[in-house]
């Protein structure tokens, strides 16, 4: 199947390629500044034929592709490989040199046929990583309106038959999105699982981006880190190890959890009895950036959604399974430990059964002093805020939370989620957001060419539907402010972004100086990753 496409978009090359020499002495004619327009408006696949056309259209192609260019699509189509084509054309449409491909397809679609598929298309050597998301975000091929459109919503309304309201009532789809980021490289990083205790490989992780930075950049810390764990990954250590080894203005983001699957270089090691567990996308600062070639900037930007009730407790015992942890505290008003279910009965006492019963999710946010270091360098003790979601099940302990980590001694509060924050965070992304605009319109003014180019969004999948009032709240503060610039994103189970917490969350620890804790994993969030361009100043 790839062979035969790669040798279909080879014939159609040499027959676009025939085709453009037969015309190029006319058109020559025209001038520079027709000829680029017109170069402009062609698809990906006859601009890449008029670039072999001759010298002079190869270098306006190549100006042309010196600008950094995101690109989307949705399609619902209930075929993958309809659906696929769909995305495709319409990714496409524009000339575009791909540097990575992002997709997230339906649960009713295979990751290992959407892999072989997208290769077909685009090469096994550009960076390609498909994930299998809780929905997608972006603009719907057939109507070209923005969606926001949940798998597991979908198939509850095609179950109980209730009311779609025009959105697609199937589990089958796709998000195709691709980027190209002239001055950048970009690279595929994997993070190995081996065997045993402390089986996370997060130190080789760490010295592996360091490795691929510092070949292609000034520097061993890359200019960002999109990150992908997969479903069953704890990916909270790792977030530690990261903190520590990059300095702040490496931009770490990404999708918490999910089913996913990429396809890693030829030359990468894979350590023996080993899988993988999740997946990095580096972005780093090219030392060999050509002349005329402008600078890209990120904006990260989070809307938090959970809000802390009930008082203080301190871990008392620990008991740890595979995946989850049971644990018995102690609260410094009373001096007795709570055992079993008593401290589920004490929370509810506090804030009442109503707010505790009416919230969508239940999280336990602990604050943890931990020694972080890589491989044999000096330790460094720093602290974290991380959450938990939280079972509410009977057990002989304090009912389990859904992951490892907690330590003696760590102090937490209990969290639900909560739609005045996420509501009021994402007014302020939009003020952000048009802060920035405006801002860009000043350098216009100043003859200072720069413009947002394309947004990212990972969304909590708990906030899609209508739990914000509306089915699009985490389209608009983008595209409200940047309307037909390329935005596109996915429902996530928690959203990667590393941040204060005293920041974004308003203080809401135990802990006298929490501007100095870092949370880096975020429930019920909604993470904006905001690209920009600065074209290069002309010497004078």
């Amino acid at each position: 199947m790839i062979a035969e496409a790669s040798e279909e978009m080879e014939n159609a090359a040499v027959e676009n390629l025939d085709f453009f020499r037969r015309i190029i002495y006319g058109i020559d004619d025209l001038g520079e500044a027709v000829i680029r327009n017109i170069l402009n408006r062609l698809p990906a696949k006859s601009f890449a034929s008029a670039a072999c056309v001759s010298r002079s259209w190869n270098t306006i192609c190549n100006s042309i592709l010196s600008s950094p260019k995101l690109s989307s699509a949705v399609s619902f189509n209930p075929s993958l490989e309809k659906a696929l084509n769909e995305v495709v054309e319409k990714v496409l449409m524009e000339p575009i040199r791909p540097h990575f491909v992002l997709a997230s397809i339906g649960p009713c679609f295979i990751l290992q046929a959407a892999l072989r598929r997208i290769e077909g298309i685009f090469g096994s050597k550009i960076p390609i990583i498909i994930n299998v998301a809780e929905g997608v975000i972006g603009r719907d091929v057939r109507t070209d309106k923005f969606v926001e459109v949940q798998w597991a919503l979908l198939a509850a309304k095609k179950k109980y038959s209730w009311s779609t309201d025009t959105q697609p009532t199937a589990t089958c789809g796709m998000i195709l999105t691709v980027g190209f980021l002239p001055g950048l490289k970009v690279h595929l990083v994997p993070l190995f699982q081996s065997q045993g205790p402390q089986s996370l490989l997060v130190d080789k992780f760490v010295m592996d981006i360091r490795e691929v930075a510092s070949a292609f950049s000034h520097s061993s810390s890359p200019a960002g880190i999109m990150l992908f764990a997969d479903r069953k990954t704890n990916i909270l250590p790792v977030l530690q190890k990261t903190e520590y080894a990059f300095p702040k203005d490496t931009f770490i983001v990404g999708d918490g959890g999910s089913e996913l699957i990429f396809r890693i270089s030829e030359t990468t090691t894979v350590p023996a009895d080993s899988t993988f567990a999740a997946v990095a996308l580096l972005f780093t600062r090219d030392i060999n950036k050509p002349l005329g070639i402008g600078e890209i900037q990120f904006h990260v930007m989070l809307s938090t959604g959970v809000t802390a009730v009930g008082p203080v407790y301190k871990v008392l015992s620990v008991e740890e399974h595979e995946t989850s942890t049971c644990f018995t505290a102690t609260r410094e008003t009373i001096p007795e430990p709570f055992e079993g279910e008593a401290i589920l009965h004490d929370i509810l006492d506090e804030v009442g059964e109503d707010i505790m019963f009416a919230a969508k999710a239940t999280y336990i946010g602990v604050t943890k002093s931990r020694s972080c270091s890589v491989g044999t360098e000096k330790a460094k003790l720093m602290q974290f805020h991380e959450f938990h979601k939280f079972e509410p099940v009977g057990d002989e302990a304090l009912p389990p939370v859904r992951s490892v980590g907690i330590n003696s001694g760590d102090p937490f509060r209990f969290y639900i989620s909560d739609k005045d924050p996420a509501l009021s965070t994402t007014d302020n992304i939009y003020y952000m957001l048009m802060d920035l605009k405006e801002d860009f319109n000043n350098r216009i003014k100043k003859h200072e060419k720069a413009e947002v180019f394309g947004g990212i969004v990972f969304c909590c999948g708990g906030r899609g539907g209508n739990y914000l009032g509306s089915s699009d709240y985490a389209c608009f503060p983008f595209v409200d402010n940047f309307p037909g610039v390329t935005f596109a994103g996915t429902h996530t189970s928690a959203e990667i972004a590393r941040g204060c917490f005293g920041y974004l969350y308003g203080g809401q620890s135990d802990q006298e100086n929490n501007f100095d804790i870092h949370c880096n994993l975020h429930p019920y969030g909604a993470l904006y990753l905001v690209m920009s361009y600065h074209c290069p100043i002309p010497e004078r």
